[in-house]
């Protein structure tokens, strides 16, 4: 078993993919703590409980899991569940940053609560619980922390200036955390999924005509789909694989590029805003990257 004795959390892992995760993760021996506060999609309060419903399935296999019905968002909720790791099963080796929730609205009907709800659990939630677990992982010299961010943050996506920033923000974070620790053996990685889950089915109910078949093969790809990546990235298979960002895509794995400079202008003595011009227009433009939206850069239907 690839995990044996190895321990950690999962945050969000009632519903969708953090639930596959969870699942996998366990059958491949790792003891889980399964974190879900039961809120709904837009992050309003809940009286569902599904992280116990993953526990009973991963206790009915025959696997270890304890549930979390912490807030991410809250700094002293994410200690709790890196504590509630140590104290149940005796170590932990993993974090995973999965929750999310979603308040799609264009940009200027955006209010200041749907940016900082979205904020508070994609972007400070993952600091939280990383951050958490940092110390620990420091000191014993290992460790494995796997974010989840989105292609509406790495290309674009309308509706979602939240949620993008969020997203993007992630990469950056995985990117610090990865740096930062990596002569302490700790290694960090971001996953993109694509799977029709409660947050990528609200887009269905903005969809317009033309983009119902975008939908449509949306709804083909499972959730479970991302859980074997995560496996491996957590596992001592990956232990060199660090600050990287990969997407799932239903029979698909794809590597992001990060931004890196592309083309560059050269004017002796400075640049006055004519100048400036002229060299956009003869040697920069032919390198803008257009405005586009994930189903521009995957156009095609998924593999599967």
């Amino acid at each position: 078993m690839k995990l044996a004795g190895k321990a950690g959390v999962v945050t969000g892992a009632g519903r969708g993919i953090g639930r596959e995760i969870a699942l996998a993760l366990a059958r491949e021996g790792a003891a889980v703590v399964v974190n879900d506060a039961g809120v709904a999609v837009d992050g309003a309060p809940s009286a569902e409980r599904p992280a116990e419903e993953v526990v009973a399935t991963i206790l009915g296999a025959g696997g270890r899991a304890v549930a979390d019905i912490g807030s991410v968002a809250s700094w002293d909720d994410a200690h709790a569940m890196v504590e509630r790791v140590v104290s149940a099963f005796g170590r932990v080796d993993f974090v995973v940053n999965n929750a999310g929730i979603v308040r799609d609205v264009i940009f200027h009907k955006m209010t200041e609560g749907d940016w900082d709800a979205v904020l508070a659990v994609h972007l400070k939630g993952t600091f939280n619980v990383a951050r958490a677990a940092a110390p620990r992982f420091r000191a014993q010299g290992s460790g494995a922390v796997l974010n989840m961010t989105s292609t509406s943050g790495l290309i674009g996506n309308v509706g979602q200036a939240n949620y993008a920033a969020a997203k993007l923000g992630i990469v950056g974070l995985t990117r610090s955390i990865a740096l930062d620790l990596q002569r302490f053996g700790v290694r960090a990685n971001a996953i993109a999924p694509f799977a029709w889950t409660r947050i990528t089915g609200t887009l269905e109910e903005a969809a317009s005509e033309a983009e119902r078949a975008r939908v449509e093969g949306l709804k083909r790809l499972r959730a479970d789909q991302a859980a074997p990546l995560a496996v491996y990235l957590l596992s001592d298979a990956a232990r060199d694989v660090t600050g990287q960002v990969f997407a799932v895509r239903g029979a698909e794995i794809v590597l992001f590029s990060l931004p890196r400079p592309k083309l560059k202008a050269h004017r002796a003595g400075g640049w006055t805003p004519e100048a400036i011009a002229e060299a956009v227009e003869r040697e920069l433009r032919p390198g803008f990257t257009p405005l586009e939206v994930t189903s521009d850069v995957f156009p095609y239907e998924p593999l599967l």
